[in-house]
């Protein structure tokens, strides 16, 4: 077994995953995983760069990684980073204040390359299961992107369309530099379309419908898992590989919408930094299973953290990772 330390910092969050993995037998042993609301993102699809305030709340995640990390001994760290920082002009910046908190270059990676690590960690835990016919797609609804990935034990196909909750909140329930609550119909026809025209876009690329079960990771769909089984608070063993029906994540999605922000904050599992941002991605999640005709969505806490962890126990010497 490797140490290894991953993380993964999005439009949205950064997350970190410290771990024991072994590559050959697919076998990964949990230290420490954690998340932290940074909105690296926040408003990078409006100016191009990334916001002072919001490399701060970045450089402070990095910073409570960077004592973890160094507590549990992770012999190697890989960090990658995904849609925000691909979009961001001032990205040397953020670059910059990265390899001086963790000694590590942060691997701006592509849409391609997130959606194949999103499809590692996702699926490798399901291999044999005969309840989940193959293939897989598998949908990582993230801040500013969407990956979308088909394949059995690899990957056939990818494609990363910009769809994300976060980019899909600023871009149409925002006005007067507040989100809308509850957003006006006007307003989610918009978002609806938006949403419609990506999705086309990753059809190009994707056969969306030759899939049998539909994987569905990150924040947005977690959440509407708990909120489905009525959790009391967020609980990611009940959340891990539970399966969602379609009615159920329409009306959620519905009810999320209609709601405003005390309605959808007193949801008991809704995590405070996606009180704004859910009701885009269940919109996201919910448009995903009607394009492909999906039944059910089977929900993952294991995504491109996980694949991250893979790859680095895998790989030597690459750029973003560091020895003991």
């Amino acid at each position: 077994m490797t140490r290894v330390a991953a993380i993964d910092c999005g439009t949205n969050s950064i997350r970190l995953l410290v771990a024991d993995v072994n590559p050959g037998t697919g076998e990964l042993v949990d230290l420490d995983r954690r998340m932290t609301i940074v909105r690296l993102g926040q408003g990078v699809d409006k100016t191009g760069r990334l916001a002072p305030e919001a490399l701060e709340r970045t450089f402070a995640a990095c910073r409570d990684y960077a004592a973890i990390i160094k507590e549990l001994g992770a012999e190697r760290l890989r960090f990658v980073a995904t849609s925000a920082s691909r979009d961001a002009s001032n990205r040397d910046d953020f670059v910059r204040g990265v390899m001086d908190i963790l000694g590590v270059e942060p691997e701006v990676i592509s849409g391609d390359e997130e959606a194949a690590l999103s499809f590692t960690g996702a699926t490798r835990e399901l291999t044999g299961r005969d309840d989940l016919a193959r293939p897989y797609l598998v949908v990582d609804i993230g801040g500013g992107s969407t990956e979308f990935v088909v394949g059995d034990d690899a990957v056939r196909a990818g494609r990363s369309v910009n769809i994300g909750c976060v980019r899909m909140t600023e871009r149409h329930l925002v006005r007067d530099g507040k989100v809308t609550d509850p957003p006006a119909p006007e307003q989610i026809a918009a978002m609806r379309a938006d949403i419609e025209a990506a999705l086309d876009l990753a059809g190009e690329t994707v056969p969306l419908r030759e899939a049998r079960t539909l994987v569905g990771l990150a924040g947005s769909v977690t959440t509407v898992s708990a909120i489905a089984q009525n959790l009391p608070e967020y609980d990611t063993d009940a959340i891990h590989h539970s399966r969602v029906p379609y009615d159920r994540v329409r009306e959620i999605t519905e009810s999320l919408l209609r709601s405003t922000h005390a309605e959808r904050a007193a949801i008991p599992s809704m995590h405070p930094g996606r009180v704004d941002v859910i009701g885009a991605g269940a919109l996201v999640l919910l448009s995903i299973m009607e394009r492909v005709g999906a039944s059910e969505v089977v929900v993952s806490e294991h995504d491109i953290l996980d694949g991250i962890a893979f790859k680095a126990a895998e790989d030597t010497g690459a750029g973003g990772e560091q020895g003991a």
